[in-house]
Parts: C-alpha cells; sequence; structure tokens
C-alpha cells in the first residue's frame, strides 16, 4: 500500500475512493473495502481511502474522546489486507477543520486524490459544521466529474456494525461478541521491548508492548494468541493495563507465552485477545501477585485445552 500524508500534492492516477476513520476495520468497514475494491476494478482504477489523524473527535474533545481500537499502522494493515492499494492520511487540525465541505471536495477529493468515484458511509457528514452530505457531493460531483454511491449500515443479528459497539463489547468484557463484530478476535499489535524485569523475577517472563491506544479500549487479563514469531499463533496470557500493584502509570501489555523462552525483543508481535479473565486489580504485596498470576496462567492453559 502506497501512504500519502496530507493533501498538498496530487496523486499519481485517479482513484476510486472511500472516506471514513476506519477505527478497528470491524465487518461494516470490511463490506466497504468489498465494494471499493469491486468498483475500482470495474473502473479500472485505483482503490483508495481517506481517512484522518488524529480521529476528529480527539481534536474537537479530547477529554471525552472514544478509546482508539486500531493504531494508525494497524488500521492501514488490515486495509491493505482487504486490497486497498492506496491511503490518504489528512492531518485533522484547525486549517482542516475549518475547509468547508466545498473546499473540502475541491481541494482534498478533487485536486489532491482526482476522484472519480467515491463511496460513504450512510452517515457521512463533512467539512466546516458538519454541513457536507450525500446530496450535496451529488450535486458536486456531476459539475466535477466524479459519481458518488452510498453503502448502507451493515448489521449481525439486529445490531448495526460499529466501532461504539465493539468498543462497548470490549468494555464489557465479551471478546467472543467483539470478535463477531470484528470479523476477526481483536488484537494489538507492537514491538517487543525491554522492561522491568518483573514478571521473570516472579516465575513468568513476559513480551512488554508499549500501548499507544489512549485510552484504553479495555483493562484486565485476558487468554491470548500471539501472531508473528512462527507459522501458527501461540497460546499465551496476558495483562492490558497500568499494573497498580507496582504503582505502574504508563499503559503496558505483558504476555506471558507458554512453554517459550526465544529472546524476542524487537520482533513486532501481534497479541489476539480471545477470552477475558478477569479485570486488572491491585494486590497487598508481590508474592500475592504471584499466586494470581500463576492462577491466570492455569486459567489460560485451560481455556485453550478445553
Amino acid at each position: 500500500m502506497r501512504v500519502f500524508r496530507g493533501y498538498s500534492r496530487p496523486v499519481p492516477a485517479p482513484v476510486v475512493l472511500a472516506v471514513g476513520n476506519f477505527d478497528g476495520v470491524h465487518l461494516g468497514h470490511a463490506a466497504l473495502v468489498r465494494q471499493l475494491v469491486q468498483a475500482s476494478v470495474v473502473r479500472g482504477l485505483t482503490p483508495a481511502v481517506l481517512s484522518f489523524e488524529p480521529h476528529p473527535r480527539e481534536f474537537f474533545a479530547p477529554s471525552s474522546a472514544p478509546a482508539r481500537l486500531s493504531t494508525l499502522r494497524e488500521k492501514l494493515e488490515l486495509l491493505a489486507e482487504g486490497g486497498v492499494q492506496q491511503a490518504m492520511i489528512c492531518p485533522f487540525n484547525a486549517a482542516f477543520a475549518a475547509l468547508s465541505a466545498e473546499e473540502f471536495v475541491q481541494r482534498v477529493l478533487v485536486e489532491a486524490l482526482q476522484l472519480r468515484h467515491l463511496i460513504i458511509g450512510d452517515d457521512f457528514r463533512f467539512g466546516r459544521e458538519r454541513r457536507g452530505d450525500f446530496s450535496l457531493l451529488q450535486r458536486l460531483g456531476a459539475d466535477l466529474g466524479f459519481t458518488v454511491e452510498a453503502m448502507g449500515s451493515v448489521r449481525l443479528d439486529g445490531e448495526r456494525v460499529s466501532s461504539s459497539g465493539v468498543r462497548r463489547a470490549l468494555a464489557a468484557g465479551d471478546m467472543a461478541h467483539a470478535a463477531r463484530l470484528l470479523g476477526r478476535p481483536y488484537m494489538i499489535d507492537g514491538q517487543v521491548a525491554h522492561g522491568d524485569k518483573l514478571g521473570r523475577q516472579l516465575g513468568f517472563a513476559t513480551a512488554n508492548i508499549r500501548i499507544k491506544h489512549n485510552p484504553l479500549p479495555m483493562r484486565g487479563v485476558f487468554a491470548v494468541e500471539v501472531a508473528g514469531l512462527g507459522p501458527n499463533p501461540l497460546p499465551g496470557v496476558a495483562n492490558l493495563g497500568i499494573r497498580p500493584t507496582v504503582a505502574g502509570t504508563r499503559a503496558l501489555l505483558e504476555v506471558h507465552l507458554f512453554d517459550f523462552a526465544r529472546d524476542i525483543y524487537g520482533a513486532h508481535i501481534s497479541v489476539r485477545f480471545v477470552r477475558k479473565l478477569r479485570d486488572e486489580q491491585r494486590f497487598p504485596n508481590l508474592d500475592a501477585l504471584k499466586a494470581q498470576i500463576a492462577a491466570d496462567a492455569a486459567a489460560a492453559r485451560a481455556f485453550f485445552t478445553q
């Protein structure tokens, strides 16, 4: 996938485009991407997406912005797997937010992206004060040389598939429902970094991943599968949170892999959360923490062998 930052220069060739935040890349996003790829094949054009960094709600109301489900890298990798060949990431700042709907269409969609066909979700709004909508896109497209189509919501057992729905499932600890909405287990990717080696001291060596999701979409202890270290995912147990027992303040993902002893510092891994075991909690001392980690590991092993 080719990634373009900003809209100051035009992309190499005309595109069929989908626009959105694509947080989590759930089943609704996947359906939109399939429609995008099919339309690009029919027209012989590049399938592309336009997204924003940061999320617009993070810009307008950072204190109440929703938890991110995916980092930019995770999002782009998932979109690429679906067949997207090009992405433009627009910095969502004061200047971008001030663009009128008409300016957004002219400067970003037409001049920078060379838009020929646009596919949007049924709730898409854009431009200053969110005044742009599907009707405006149709009118402008007739004059500026692009067509537009809207895609309805994807529903699963009567529920509209959305990033908000995934967040609710994760916050409730319902990993199975989150996986149904996503079309796969919820996962966090990252590079294994050196930590304080506390897990090793307690008899449970961990792979530590610094977390960029702020706030976290969930906290707790989970049975997980880890991809990226061999041909098959490896089972383990993980803690996602701030480690209150040792006065942690920064979010960290700690993964203990079962029956595994390789040095994997620097490796990029994908941690798939398949079952929540318990909430994160503070223990009175390290002995109590060690006993609980042993119980958590046993519970995770039992889950994978049931």
